[in-house]
């Protein structure tokens, strides 16, 4: 209990308006709150700032203060008469200690719904050439029976009893401050305020079922292995009028038998045999677009890379197509004829018997510079 002037103690005048009172709480509770500020008088000064609020920031207490000073606020015994309600110092105290008072009008605050995720498997050609799908997803809906309101049609909630319909409950508790009223969710009814007597019989008093709807979607040509397509409003209700949450379909791409991906281009190994690379020919290869022909030049060696123009995915988002890209490798035969062996002999004698040892490449300095 001070006996110091409550204007004094908050430094204002005595014209001070609400506001005036507040900044000035405000400014001086965080300067000498005990958790800030170790000072040996800190938790004094801090009890007697709180007593000063509490009794002008109440305009009955206030007068009778501005009328006959302490004895105004007094009870028995000489005792300061009143009682800080904490929640009304929770907006001010949280800003510094992590806390804000519980409410009701918080609680019923709209809420965006949670996303849904839906895996959907689709074959090498259908990420390709894009593809429409039908898939089936489990979600709550609000209930058709008694439209959300958890009540069976006909009866209506009642006012909770033990919050009287506020939501929540207060509490008295002594602390250092004084007699600190602690707020909390009403445990009754959860912070609604309303209890259900008659819970709908369809969903059993949650507002909601659960429902599984097909549908329809359209997967674009040219997505790739762990894209995902968003579908806005198809995820779980919101809560107190807010949005629904956004279904997500996550892309898995199978394996092909013969293709592979690289970001736009499709890569196909092809084997030739050896007259087809030594004299050049003209081959049937397989494209995501059906067989075509490939040239083969005359001399290709093992390992060359030919291009198919415009035989890759398309762009996601724009025009054209990328590439199909041929790697080629000789196929060298192991079993011959004795016609074919006599061939092989013939171009042997022809070609000689002189080898040559193949310079280094690049690569080859490469790994022996990084090996040391």
């Amino acid at each position: 209990m001070t006996t110091r002037d409550y204007y004094e103690v908050l430094g204002v005048g005595r014209d001070a308006s609400n506001e005036d009172l507040k900044g000035a709480f405000r400014r001086l509770a965080r300067q000498y709150h005990p958790d800030v500020n170790s000072a040996p008088d800190a938790e004094e000064r801090f009890k007697e700032i709180n007593e000063a609020y509490a009794v002008l920031s109440d305009a009955d207490r206030r007068a009778a203060y501005d009328r006959f000073g302490h004895a105004g606020v007094r009870g028995a015994g000489g005792v300061p008469d009143y009682t800080v309600d904490f929640s009304d110092f929770a907006d001010i105290f949280g800003e510094f200690f992590g806390f804000g008072r519980t409410s009701r009008q918080a609680r019923n605050v709209p809420r965006r719904g949670t996303d849904l995720q839906y895996r959907l498997d689709l074959e090498f050609e259908e990420a390709i050439f894009g593809v429409e799908k039908e898939i089936e997803i489990t979600r709550d809906e609000i209930c058709d029976r008694c439209s959300g309101s958890r009540s069976e049609p006909g009866t209506s909630p009642v006012r909770c009893s033990t919050c009287d319909g506020r939501g929540e409950v207060r509490q008295a508790r002594q602390t250092i401050l004084g007699s600190m009223v602690q707020v909390t969710t009403c445990p009754a009814c959860g912070g609604s305020g309303e209890t259900i007597t008659s819970p709908c019989t369809k969903c059993s008093g949650r507002g909601l079922e659960r429902v599984t709807r097909k549908k329809i979607v359209t997967i674009p040509a040219g997505v790739d292995d762990g894209n995902q397509i968003r579908l806005a409003g198809e995820g779980q209700p919101g809560t107190n009028g807010g949005p629904n949450g956004n279904l997500y379909i996550l892309i898995h791409v199978k394996s092909h038998r013969y293709f592979r991906r690289r970001e736009r281009d499709i890569l196909l190994d092809l084997e030739i045999n050896v007259a087809q690379a030594t004299l050049g020919a003209d081959v049937p290869v397989p494209t995501v677009d059906g067989e075509a022909v490939l040239k083969i030049p005359a001399g290709t060696q093992p390992g060359k890379v030919l291009r198919m123009r415009g035989k890759g995915v398309p762009h996601l988002r724009g025009n054209g197509r990328g590439d199909q890209l041929v790697m080629v490798n000789v196929t060298i035969p192991k079993n011959l004829s004795a016609d074919q062996r006599q061939i092989f002999e013939n171009l042997a004698k022809s070609l000689g018997s002189e080898v040559r040892p193949q310079e280094r490449g690049f690569l080859d300095w490469l790994k022996e510079a990084i090996s040391g």
